[in-house]
């Protein structure tokens, strides 16, 4: 049973791609759970995040960034915003406030406006930007009675974020404690494997190429040495994209064997051997089976 006054919730993070969502969540929970590149539509997957305070837990949720969609795999990203944005008590809307920053309301009546939930403006990336612009620019949008709070943050440095879990904890309902202390997320070790696998992917490449990248973890063996072995292949669409990932004499797949293996040994806390190959999948992001396969499901 817990303490009188236990608030919990569920805490939705939106916003268009490269707004910082997944910077935020990482901040948040003081470790990374979301990979991060420059690039957009790097967070494909809905993540979650339990973040337990002394007065209550919050459950936090982060989104692919809102886009128009194009593939299948696009169809399933803005899927899974849409069920983030099914039941939650808080929602999140981020903007940058480097680039233009005021929010889209219609989405927003479209997708939560029967809800009458608490929205908050979080104005990212004010680092960015001269501190004397920033309450001008509050202050010329319109509609900020749409919002319960509006605050600024800085999500990168961290600057702002123990204010949001105040505000956040004060709009939650009493509830229960939804997952144990101890469990942090609700994926499992092989996605963040992945995950951790296509990031140097993405960060590394250029064009079309990041975007038609997927890692499929094959196997994940502990040794008895207490070291893991991991086989994992890069899913891509062409015959190109697959020589600029394995790179002239197999430099690039070498190079993002020995950065993925650095960043799977820190999530592991284990020496980790890592195999790595690249296979054509013709217009995989098109193919519900394959889709299922990597994870993605109810296409």
């Amino acid at each position: 049973m817990e303490m009188a006054g236990f608030r919990s919730g569920i805490v939705t993070i939106i916003g268009a791609p490269n707004v910082g969502k997944s910077t935020l969540l990482n901040a948040i929970m003081g470790t990374k759970l979301a990979i991060v590149t420059p690039k957009p539509q790097t967070t494909r997957n809905r993540i979650l995040g339990v973040k337990n305070v002394p007065q209550g837990q919050l459950v936090f949720l982060d989104t692919p960034g809102i886009h128009m969609p194009r593939t299948k795999l696009n169809h399933y990203m803005m899927q899974a915003v849409t069920e983030a944005l099914s039941d939650p008590q808080v929602v999140l809307y981020m903007t940058d406030v480097s680039r233009a920053p005021y929010p889209d309301l219609a989405f927003l009546q479209r997708t939560v406006g029967h809800l009458k939930l608490p929205i908050f403006w979080v104005l990212n990336k004010i680092d960015l930007i001269e501190r004397q612009q920033l309450l001008p620019l509050i202050a010329g949008y319109a509609d900020r009675e749409a919002f319960a709070e509006i605050l600024p943050l800085a999500a990168r440095q961290g600057e702002g974020v123990e204010h949001l879990l105040t505000y956040v904890l004060q709009h939650m309902p009493e509830g229960p404690r939804y997952f144990p202390d101890d469990i942090p997320t609700d994926r499992d070790e092989r996605f963040f494997i992945a995950e951790l696998i296509r990031e140097q992917a993405m960060l590394r490449t250029h064009e079309e190429v990041p975007y038609a990248i997927a890692v499929d973890v094959e196997s994940v063996q502990e040794r008895h040495d207490g070291s893991v072995e991991i086989d994992a292949a890069f899913l891509v669409e062409k015959d190109s994209q697959k020589g600029i990932l394995v790179g002239q004499h197999g430099r690039m797949i070498k190079e993002l064997g020995i950065h993925a293996r650095e960043a799977i040994t820190r999530l592991l806390h284990c020496p980790v051997h890592l195999r790595l190959i690249v296979r054509v999948k013709k217009n995989w992001r098109e193919h519900e089976a394959t889709l299922r396969d990597l994870g993605f499901k109810d296409i």
